[in-house]
């Protein structure tokens, strides 16, 4: 990795030791390394309730695993059965009734399996939160793709039955001029990360209204499991200003507002109601702005970004992953990393997604070629946008504002045989590209007509990466790939598939691009550094973080994103990444006991036993009752 590293890192870190300014993070070894108190450690939890009123917190209800010194000072002695669990007996039963359950808690036939699985984990998470993530971090693999993507998916889309009680807050546009005093309804004092929503584009599923809320409960869920933010100072909001899914509108069980989505003016001053609300009460939260409609996505980013703490999973965290494996495919075909600027890169889809991910790696290309306007003119040339209405050209009419600098020329794009409009399948049959890299959100966009065009490619690994989520949205399957393609691919997938049987030992890896490899690094960095912004070199950092995590074997090997039971791990490198970044470019304030000084006097190591000791852990801390 290190020969990577030094071709890569375009961050600010780089361009300052470039400029000879490097900063000194090496004052201290790793054998002398100071130790740090661990502020999500073991202290005792002081609560305010007693007796049946703690069994009904899952905050601090432990069940079967409170002690008998604590029955008796919380008065749950008679409450509990007497025999007292350990930790491990309570996962272990839990288990065991997971796999026995899952069958009979299927809503009918039609209820798939990860919807079985997610209702059960609901339950546990409703009742007891601590053992809750226990299980979900011990068992990420399995059960992410059920509390994120793909299945939260479906989850969204059937909210309004699936509704039990209620977790999060929700701000309509009926509570215009109220949401000031509404914050404080919320019974943390303190909160760390917020995941916001409308609803007005969930996955590839479209608008959902009111139910789009839980993609921000599965997105904070990552935020714990990954991350480590403490699940007492996370918060899911949904931001209802109407639904124009005319079903949602005459459905009698829908929760939400039954009327038409709010725009303009209008829509703008909830949500700058919102923000002011929420900065107002928690002035150091972070807030992550989630499925928004693409034309409210880089509007709302643009309005907040530089006074508020908060980012755009959709437009930046995508965007970081996609860079990261573009930048691994360029590892994956053997060539040197100076050669990105000369890949050839197909983008199907031109929503904020598709826009995010072709502005990072045109800036990207630009840094590596000198980081003037010359080169992000002469970047912008490797790039073929193709949409709903085929190659995107500057003959188009009404162009999307976003998507004009990537328009194509028309003289130009008349030397490759296209025109305005061209089909996929025509533009990559004259391009040849490296990448052919799907945001489209339309299931099967890389036809077999496609794909067979990409086998002329002048690549001699010709990477594919077909983001959209969830798994019917994605363009191709990485069987279809393999087999049409050939071999010698690299794939990568927003949602989750099994790696491919090439026979004769060999195996077609398949990489989930996975935005959960990003953004819980980007939150907790954030939030360790003290920045009070998210800037565009911490971001930077974090993608290229990303791309450096897997070794040259693994990237020969196909392999450009890390699996899923690393993201512990992945995530205390990426936040790591981020903190560097903020005091190379002098945005640190610190963190609690942390002062910004001493933030800055780190060397990297310590920075990630900084990070460590502030991860929270699903222990149960000792419970002690404090009369209000």
């Amino acid at each position: 990795m290190g020969n990577f590293s030094r071709q890569v890192r375009l961050s600010s870190a780089l361009l300052k030791r470039l400029q000879s300014r490097r900063r000194d993070f090496a004052a201290v070894n790793v054998s002398s390394s100071r130790s740090f108190t661990t502020t999500e450690g073991h202290r005792p939890t002081i609560v305010h309730k007693r007796s049946v009123d703690i069994l009904h917190d899952p905050w601090f209800n432990k069940g079967t695993a409170f002690t008998m010194t604590e029955r008796d000072r919380l008065d749950l002695r008679g409450l509990l059965p007497p025999n007292v669990s350990s930790h491990e007996q309570q996962i272990e039963r839990f288990m065991a009734d997971l796999k026995r359950l899952e069958l009979s808690a299927r809503d009918g036939p039609s209820d798939p399996y990860s919807l079985a699985k997610w209702r059960i984990l609901n339950r546990l998470h409703d009742r007891n939160e601590t053992m809750y993530y226990k299980v979900l971090i011990d068992n990420i693999e399995e059960y992410a793709p059920i509390v994120y993507t793909p299945t939260v998916g479906l989850v969204c889309q059937k909210y309004s039955g699936l509704f039990r009680r209620p977790r999060g807050m929700y701000f309509s546009a009926q509570d215009r001029g109220e949401m000031m005093s509404m914050v404080y309804n919320w019974p943390a004092d303190q909160v760390d990360m917020i995941v916001v929503t409308d609803g007005g584009r969930i996955l590839g599923l479209g608008d959902l209204g009111v139910q789009g809320i839980g993609i921000a409960i599965g997105k904070l869920d990552l935020y714990v499991a990954a991350a480590g933010i403490n699940p007492q100072r996370v918060l899911p909001v949904m931001i209802d200003v109407g639904t124009n899914n005319e079903q949602l509108l005459k459905d009698p069980m829908y929760l939400g507002l039954q009327e038409h989505r709010l725009d303009g003016e209008e829509y703008i001053a909830v949500i700058d109601e919102f923000m002011e609300a929420v900065f107002t009460r928690w002035p150091h939260v972070i807030v992550q702005f989630e499925d928004f409609q693409s034309k409210w996505a880089f509007k709302l980013l643009q309005r907040y970004r530089k006074e508020y703490r908060m980012f755009n999973d959709d437009v930046q965290g995508t965007a970081g992953v996609a860079l990261a494996g573009l930048l691994g495919a360029v590892r994956a075909q053997g060539r040197p990393m100076i050669d990105f600027p000369k890949m050839k890169i197909v983008v199907a889809g031109a929503g904020s997604a598709g826009i995010g991910v072709l502005n990072a790696a045109r800036k990207t290309m630009s840094r590596m070629l000198g980081d003037t306007e010359v080169a992000f003119e002469s970047a912008r040339s490797q790039f073929w946008v193709v949409d709903a209405n085929g190659l995107v050209t500057e003959a188009r009419e009404n162009i999307d504002p976003d998507a004009r600098s990537f328009a194509r020329k028309v003289k130009e794009i008349a030397r490759q045989g296209l025109t305005e409009g061209a089909s996929l399948a025509e533009v990559v049959q004259q391009v040849k590209p490296d990448v052919l890299l799907g945001l489209s959100a339309v299931g099967g966009l890389f036809s077999k007509k496609v794909l067979e065009a990409l086998r002329d490619s002048t690549s001699t690994r010709p990477a594919i990466f077909a983001m959209s989520n969830p798994t019917k949205n994605a363009e191709c399957t990485p069987e279809e790939a393999f087999s049409i393609v050939g071999d010698n691919i690299i794939f990568g997938s927003g949602s989750p598939f099994s790696h491919v049987d090439l026979g004769n030992g060999h195996v077609g890896h398949c990489n989930q691009a996975n935005n959960m490899f990003l953004f819980p690094g980007i939150g907790l960095g954030t939030l360790l550094s003290g920045s009070k912004i998210v800037s565009d070199g911490m971001l930077q950092a974090a993608a290229e973080c990303l791309a450096e995590y897997m070794t040259e074997e693994e990237v020969l090997q196909g392999i450009v994103y890390p699996p899923i039971s690393r993201i512990r791990d992945i995530t205390k490198e990426v936040a790591a990444a981020v903190i560097q970044e903020a005091i190379e470019e002098d945005l640190v304030e610190g963190y609690r006991e942390m002062d910004a000084r001493e933030l800055q006097r780190l060397n990297k190591d310590e920075i990630k036993a900084y990070i460590q000791n502030n991860m929270w852990s699903p222990e149960y801390a000792k419970v002690v009752y404090k009369k209000d």
